[in-house]
């Protein structure tokens, strides 16, 4: 069977290029087609119709600059579902982009698959009608999300599937082909006598920018640790070296999970990243800056339709990792948080990690790729 998947961002092709693999396995005879990145690229040994760096476009006043680009690529999308009649797309998150197409498929007569649908229970949730409406089935990757969408609309029979949670394998994999800490150390030239906390300050500049002050500000404070950033795919050294202030601080160029594997603690911007630290058993502190101000919070608190802004806080529906957001993301209170992870044994350090337990035993063993996949082909049969 012919298979159309569209991914818009980094994490969607990591989670593509898994999901077109499992299909391989359910499915001798898959054929690809795809918007998508490298990944997705060498999984399905051929060159993607739009590549993700064309489409990776986030925050209002980027998508207005680049409107052009956005335009061209869904009427691409739409043309290429008119002349290929694939039987089935594949939508991975990115919802603005892929509802639009989603609307062309039903028109085609062509099934419609949600793998990781948008987060429309923190906002936006008249999304969340759409997608029932335009959908066959829905992969959810958090348990709770199943109640949301039965709370919102009318779910047919089957329609929504609790796949897993991609990030699990995808973590454990990864961190399973970390280096020994002698040969990590060895690599990027560290002292063995300074543990190391990794600084995750986000994905895209304007974020970047925000957090990585703070997160700065906070090591200067601890001088027995050494600061390691884990560089964002698409931003070069040179943007990290601006914002330094001629601090020696690596950017390491290696994929999450491996990097924890050697870090006593981290700093993240919240967001996956925050799940992956939780997955990998590292303590941290969830940061998002912004421009800081009350203002700004009480409209966050307004928007967001969840008691939380962090995954693992959200799976677990309580606090396991403390959340500094806006004006209290500020170097005092992050300094105040972190001190009391790094200390081994510490009462925060043992919670949090007793929290991190709680976390897998909640998103299950399920193997999400493979889940949706045997799940896509039996209802294409």
């Amino acid at each position: 069977m012919r298979y159309f998947l569209i991914a818009g961002e980094a994490s969607g092709d990591l989670h593509g290029s898994a999901l077109m693999k499992a299909l391989q396995n359910a499915d001798r005879d898959a054929l690809f087609m795809f918007f998508g990145g490298d990944k997705m690229a060498e999984q399905a040994h051929t060159a993607p119709i739009v590549h993700i760096r064309e489409m990776a476009y986030m925050g209002f006043s980027e998508v207005l600059r680049h409107l052009g680009d956005v335009r061209r690529n869904l009427s691409r999308a739409q043309q290429e579902l008119k002349l290929s009649k694939p039987d089935a797309l594949i939508l991975i998150d990115y919802p603005s982009f892929n509802l639009r197409v989603a609307k062309e498929a039903t028109k085609l007569g062509i099934p419609i698959f949600y793998y990781i649908p948008p987060k429309v229970w923190a906002w936006k949730e008249w999304r969340a009608k759409t997608i029932l409406k335009l959908c066959s089935k829905i992969f959810t990757i958090f348990p709770f999300e199943n109640e949301f969408y039965k709370g919102v609309g009318s779910v047919r029979e089957g329609q929504l599937v609790y796949a897993g949670n991609p990030s699990v394998e995808e973590t454990d994999r990864e961190r399973g082909q970390a280096i020994s800490h002698e040969e990590f150390l060895l690599k990027y030239r560290l002292r063995p006598n300074r543990p190391l906390v990794a600084l995750l300050p986000g994905s895209r500049k304007g974020e970047i920018r925000a957090n990585l002050k703070v997160m700065l500000e906070t090591m200067d404070r601890f001088t027995q640790y050494k600061g390691i950033i884990i560089g964002a795919p698409g931003i070069d050294d040179e943007y990290y070296a601006s914002l330094l202030g001629g601090r020696e601080i690596p950017v390491l160029r290696e994929e999450a999970p491996r990097i924890f594997a050697h870090c006593r603690g981290a700093l993240v911007t919240s967001g996956t990243a925050t799940l992956e630290a939780a997955l990998c058993g590292v303590p941290q502190v969830a940061m998002y800056r912004s421009n800081g101000s009350k203002v700004a919070y009480k409209l966050m608190e307004k928007i967001l339709h969840v008691k939380y802004v962090t995954l693992p806080n959200l799976i677990a529906d309580r606090e396991i990792i403390p959340e500094l957001l806006l004006h209290n993301c500020t170097p005092e209170r992050a300094s105040e948080e972190l001190a009391k992870l790094l200390r081994l044994e510490s009462d925060a350090r043992e919670k949090q990690l007793e929290g991190y337990s709680e976390i897998r035993r909640i998103l299950g063993p399920q193997n999400a790729p493979e889940t949706a996949a045997k799940s896509i082909v039996k209802g294409l049969s």
